[in-house]
């Protein structure tokens, strides 16, 4: 049995146009910190980053926020929590991925979707069995389950089992549905080699 210790969020870096996305990072946030569970993030303080993170912080939770030098000025790098500076992109996702035990994917733009699609690929590929989960908060991510379910029918997903994800359409469904996810994986099934990421 896999235990979740923390939780790598992708998420905006600005509030989204609806509040209930930054009510739902905020909840997300409280429900980690009470359940023991640390937060791996991007490293910014505004947006959804920074309702999810201070959420944590604010309910005595653990954060670390990963960010690389020449965004740290622009996403308005938080001065709170653990604050690594990578000298990149690729380091920044390769160190979320390391201190992550599954990702969750909030509202967001390219970034953030860029983020996610890179683990599924990790995962179709086999590096990896972390869980992933959209939280699609008032149907944000029903355009991309819908493309990824048009890929599957064009015969362009071949690893189904491999293409695994999880939809939250609550906030409160997304710890109880990781942590049911990660029982069925085990820890030698989590981890990917740095050298095996950089080849990807």
């Amino acid at each position: 049995m896999t235990q979740i210790r923390r939780i790598c969020v992708y998420c905006g870096s600005g509030p989204g146009r609806d509040p209930a996305f930054a009510a739902a990072a905020r909840k997300l946030g409280q429900a980690m910190a009470k359940n023991g569970i640390g937060l791996v993030y991007g490293g910014g303080s505004v947006g959804l980053m920074g309702e999810v993170a201070n959420a944590v912080l604010d309910n005595g939770g653990e954060v670390t926020g990963i960010i690389p030098e020449f965004l740290a000025n622009r996403e308005h790098m938080m001065r709170r929590g653990n604050i690594i500076r990578t000298r990149d992109m690729h380091e920044r996702k390769q160190l979320m991925f390391d201190h992550a035990d599954a990702f969750v994917a909030l509202p967001g733009g390219v970034g953030t979707l860029e983020e996610l699609v890179e683990q599924m690929t990790w995962a179709q590929l086999g590096r990896h069995r972390k869980p992933i989960l959209l939280a699609n908060i008032k149907g944000f991510w029903d355009p991309l389950s819908r493309l990824f379910e048009h890929m599957g029918q064009m015969e362009f997903i071949h690893s189904a089992n491999l293409f695994k994800y999880y939809v939250a359409d609550a906030i409160e469904d997304v710890l109880p549905m990781l942590m049911k996810a990660a029982t069925e994986i085990a820890e030698t099934q989590k981890a990917m080699a740095p050298e095996v990421a950089g080849r990807l």
